[in-house]
């Protein structure tokens, strides 16, 4: 899969950033969304049950956004030209 644009949730509005596949010697599927502007990231992979679990990230942290990146992973919205 190819990096692709998407948004999560935030507690002021849609945070909007880049997703990407990365590398880890523990899982197989692992992913990375950074916020366009830097200040938000997280990493989750999926684990030997299937299940999308929060690698890393930043401070603070919605724990919903596995759920809600993982859709974008496994269900990728149509794309989206962010404006700046």
């Amino acid at each position: 899969m190819e990096a692709f644009e998407t948004t999560l949730t935030g507690s002021d509005g849609l945070v909007y950033g880049i997703v990407k596949p990365v590398s880890h010697s523990s899982f197989d599927e692992v992913y990375q969304f950074i916020s366009l502007d830097e200040t938000l990231y997280l990493t989750i992979a999926k684990d030997y049950t299937g299940k999308w679990i929060r690698i890393t990230g930043s401070e603070p942290y919605f724990s919903g956004w596995v759920d809600e990146l993982s859709e974008h992973i496994t269900k990728p919205v149509p794309p989206t030209t962010f404006q700046s």
